[in-house]
């Protein structure tokens, strides 16, 4: 029997479709992807593995208080500033914010000794007085992500009085949730002071592995996805974005690494309340100031159980947990972030920023 016309239609519709696919492919195989974390600023800090960022103001009328984000240490902090239009910094300064970010670089191999004290009781102080000095405001607003949210916590405990605000987006504390991680930081099988006497610094790739391994058939999935809408523009762009951000995995200094996987990862010290940096105990209670914390629900690098307990251990009454749709990443970026965790943020500190 002759093809029906919606048969010879659909037929079109593919070799149409199939042509323009194998046309935009050449196209992105012989291009390179767009320009990251481009929001003008200024270097504040360039010290070691530190940076501290000045993001410049995009309208008059700006908040008294200035916001410091915080980036985790395993990767870049262009994930808060990826492109015009998909950029969390940029949607902060349109609200009004005065916009700082502590970003971090690969620790060279001198810099293995860094210490988990380094970060918390050098790197964070640091970056909050050049804030007050550059705004001669007192007052700040910490927002950090991942790991950034644990070094923020930690911070916060032992020096509670120059914050006005503390926000943490996929925060962990109860680190027996993060069930994965448990597995290939098992201390029967991994032994973090080898590694860390025979390589110095942890390896990115390692790294990236351990993050790969969380799901194993993501990365083959997603090439299958590129494949099958090459054609389409938006989602090549953004296959671009988050494909280089996710590969972008820095070392971690080796006696960081050392500490924070047994303190953290084999000790579980932070929900237990063992939790030390330097010699100084770490009590959450500590923190008094408004507090929000923003959980993924579908987030398979911090679980939302991994955070659970976190608002139980903050001492503030202003205190709020939100869950919000999306994974550890498309929280805090892309279009779903736009449209969720930006407004929310914008008007949770617009309200204690004044």
């Amino acid at each position: 029997m002759p093809p029906t016309p919606d048969l010879l239609t659909a037929a079109q519709a593919e070799f149409d479709r199939a042509l323009k696919r194998n046309i935009k492919g050449l196209g992105y195989f012989t291009t390179s992807g767009p320009t990251l974390g481009a929001s003008p600023k200024d270097v504040l800090v360039e010290r070691g593995t530190m940076r501290l960022y000045h993001y410049h103001p995009r309208v008059d009328d700006v908040y008294r208080v200035p916001v410091l984000l915080v980036m985790a240490t395993t990767n870049r902090g262009y994930i808060f500033d990826m492109v015009p239009g998909q950029s969390l910094v940029e949607f902060l300064l349109d609200a009004g914010f005065d916009v700082f970010m502590l970003d971090w670089e690969a620790p060279r191999p001198d810099e293995r000794r860094l210490t988990l004290e380094h970060y918390v009781l050098d790197f964070l102080p640091s970056a909050v007085a050049h804030v007050a000095e550059e705004t001669g405001e007192p007052d700040l607003s910490v927002v950090g992500y991942c790991f950034g949210g644990v070094l923020s916590l930690l911070w916060a405990a032992l020096h509670p009085d120059p914050l006005a605000n503390l926000v943490t987006f996929t925060t962990p504390v109860d680190f027996s949730k993060m069930e994965m991680f448990q597995a290939w930081a098992d201390r029967r099988f991994f032994d973090v002071d080898h590694l860390v006497d025979t390589l110095g610094n942890c390896p990115g790739d390692y790294l990236y592995t351990a993050f790969d391994m969380l799901r194993p058939g993501s990365r083959a999935a997603g090439q299958l996805r590129l494949y099958d809408n090459l054609h389409d523009d938006e989602f090549v762009r953004a296959h671009r974005m988050f494909d280089r951000w996710g590969a972008d995995i820095l070392p971690l200094a080796g006696e960081y690494f050392r500490a924070t996987t047994k303190q953290l990862m084999w000790e579980n010290r932070l929900l237990r309340g063992s939790m030390t940096v330097g010699g100084r105990p770490i009590d959450l209670a500590r923190v008094t100031a408004p507090f929000l914390h923003v959980a993924a629900q579908h987030d398979h690098i911090v679980p939302p159980a991994a955070s659970a307990p976190l608002l139980d251990l903050i001492g503030s009454t202003d205190k709020r947990e939100m869950v919000l749709k999306g994974g550890h990443v498309s929280l805090v970026a892309g279009a779903n972030a736009k449209k969720r965790l930006w407004p929310n943020l914008v008007v949770w500190l617009g309200e204690r920023s004044q």
